[in-house]
């Protein structure tokens, strides 16, 4: 075996991701863990930041770091009560900073958490009967699920599904129960049968689609099923694997890659097909370079036919062929809609999923008040985590939209009337002042690059126009820009390369345009696109695949090797 990188001989020596977490929470010297405790505190579902703007000035004070934390709930598909999201935000006002977070993996993140409330922080989320083991870490993630409530009854068998997967999947390791909620150690009997002592090389992201709609970006996962529905009926999933976002500036080594399909499993057989792939990936993958570590680097090295026959020896059964899917969209559906049995949904939008009270609208209070009025009257509705950083809240009585209503119009959540097409399909990652790897702004310029982009899609009469945006900090992608019609990818403060031509069903990458681009720069680039996109389209042609048609993506395309 190559050298091991340095992470992996920190969860080699962990003693099951404990490591020396009790001792690095209780040293009241620093605000901070010891270094190998960080790479462990992901497994628990949480990262060691610091506020990025103040190091300069802590510094010269002779002042460490301002350090904090952001833990991240394990959410399976998004979906919540409003109990559990009262606890939520009841846990966010009182421990963490900028309210809540909604992630591109249907999950809450908290912000802001000092080292001496970390405990604390994870007892109350266990206290509302969630909980944040492996939300991070070398682990598979939390499993994403389509938002679809017109498919109430398909989607609440993927739900399921996905949800048993999910725990399924967990580490058998009781060190988060040890660590956070102080139970006794029980010696012996703790073997990982599927991660092992190491774990796997990186993480690992599963999620389940049901077409039409891509609403989860199915091919940028590491394993995808996509739900085969005939005359109403589950039949089974289509297998996708390999996909994955990260990219290294200026190190070909290292791309996006779309998923590759690879057959059909029948929904008894999901479980099996999933644990091959991780098994594969455990033993397979990259243990010496981190940055090539990723399933998709795998299956390249090794090839899509090789990965086919040794998941087929591990599952015990052959992959079916696929039996194909048609995705028509992705992205949300918002304002009200029924669902099968008559009870109301409704899809609001919440721009780069920041949940707080600032600049006039109470989003965190309206919201509150509207779990306060469910949990009285239809405690089983549910609050849905979107893969695109908004809410859907479900399971409604058709009697309560009145009064929801009122609480839209009075706290300004009902700005999803308001928006053009572009800002409720934009997506942003938090990047900065806290995201260790942001190179430049994502989430907090978010506004002000709408702003400039819709006056420019004014100018060409394109405003009601849906075309999709998505900005990202640094490469990592963790807003799946790579996927996006327009993306602006970080390089550094202020700057960004700017990638077009990916299409709005998520099956096609964008490229990279112009490299290293302040918004000026970026405006200009996009004028002349936009102008011959106004003049020349064709009925219903989406931005994206004007480009291509057109033939005006001149720029060399990410460095990508696909399967066909």
């Amino acid at each position: 075996m190559d050298t091991l990188s340095p992470v992996e001989i920190v969860k080699r020596g962990s003693d099951g991701l404990r490591g020396s977490l009790r001792k690095s929470l209780t040293d009241p010297v620093t605000g901070a863990l010891r270094d190998d405790d960080t790479q462990l505190l992901k497994f628990h579902g949480s990262y060691q930041q610091d506020d990025r703007e103040l190091r300069e000035e802590r510094r010269l004070a002779k002042l460490e770091p301002a350090y904090s934390f952001m833990i991240r709930t394990r959410l399976p598909g998004g979906v919540a009560t409003p109990a559990q999201w009262l606890a939520l935000d009841v846990i966010a006002q009182k421990y963490a900073q900028r309210g809540l977070r909604i992630t591109t993996r249907q999950t809450i993140q908290l912000h802001g958490i000092i080292k001496r409330e970390l405990k604390a922080t994870l007892q109350a989320i266990h206290g509302a009967l969630l909980d944040t083991l492996a939300a991070c870490g070398d682990v598979n993630r939390n499993v994403i699920v389509a938002v679809n409530p017109l498919q109430s009854s398909v989607h609440a068998l993927v739900y399921a599904q996905a949800a048993a997967l999910s725990e399924h999947l967990l580490p058998r390791t009781r060190a988060w129960h040890e660590i956070w909620l102080d139970e006794q150690r029980v010696v012996g009997g703790e073997g990982d049968p599927l991660y092992g002592e190491a774990y796997l090389p990186r993480k690992f992201k599963i999620g389940f689609a049901i077409p039409p709609r891509n609403d989860i970006d199915v091919f940028a996962q590491d394993l995808g099923f996509i739900a085969v529905v005939e005359r109403g009926e589950l039949r089974g999933y289509d297998v996708c694997v390999g996909g994955g976002m990260g990219m290294t500036h200026g190190d070909a080594k290292t791309y996006p890659r779309l998923a590759t399909t690879i057959g059909f499993v029948e929904p008894q057989q999901v479980q099996a097909i999933a644990e091959s792939v991780i098994g594969t990936q455990r033993d397979f993958g990259d243990r010496a370079e981190r940055k090539h570590a990723r399933l998709k680097y795998t299956i390249d090295d090794c090839g899509i036919e090789w990965l086919k026959r040794e998941l087929e020896r591990r599952a015990g059964f052959a992959l079916q062929a696929p039996r194909g899917f048609a995705f028509t969209q992705r992205g949300d559906a918002f304002g009200w809609s029924e669902s099968e049995d008559g009870r109301a949904s409704l899809g609001l939008r919440i721009p780069a999923g920041r949940v707080r009270d600032r600049e006039g609208l109470s989003w965190q209070t309206g919201l509150r008040e509207i779990a306060a009025l469910l949990q009285a009257r239809a405690p089983d509705a549910q609050f849905r985590l979107t893969p695109n950083q908004n809410l859907l809240i479900a399971n409604m009585p058709q009697s309560a939209r009145t009064e929801i209503d009122a609480i839209l119009a009075t706290y300004g959540l009902d700005s999803h009337r308001r928006a053009t097409p572009l800002q409720l399909n934009a997506l942003a990652c938090v990047a900065l002042p806290t995201c260790g790897l942001a190179m430049a702004e994502a989430e907090r310029y978010l506004p002000q690059f709408l702003d400039a982009l819709n006056a420019l899609l004014d100018r060409h009469g394109l405003r009601d126009v849906p075309i999709d945006l998505r900005l990202s900090g640094c490469p990592n992608g963790c807003s799946r820009p790579y996927l996006a019609e327009i993306a602006l990818v970080g390089k550094a403060p202020g700057r960004y390369n700017l990638m077009l031509g990916g299409d709005h069903r998520g099956q096609r990458m964008n490229a990279l345009h112009r490299e290293n681009i302040n918004e000026a720069q970026i405006l200009a680039a996009l004028d002349p696109l936009l102008a011959r996109y106004a003049r020349e389209r064709e009925v219903g042609e989406r931005f994206g695949d004007f480009l291509h048609r057109a033939g005006l993506i001149e720029s060399k395309p990410i460095p990508l090797k696909v399967s066909a």
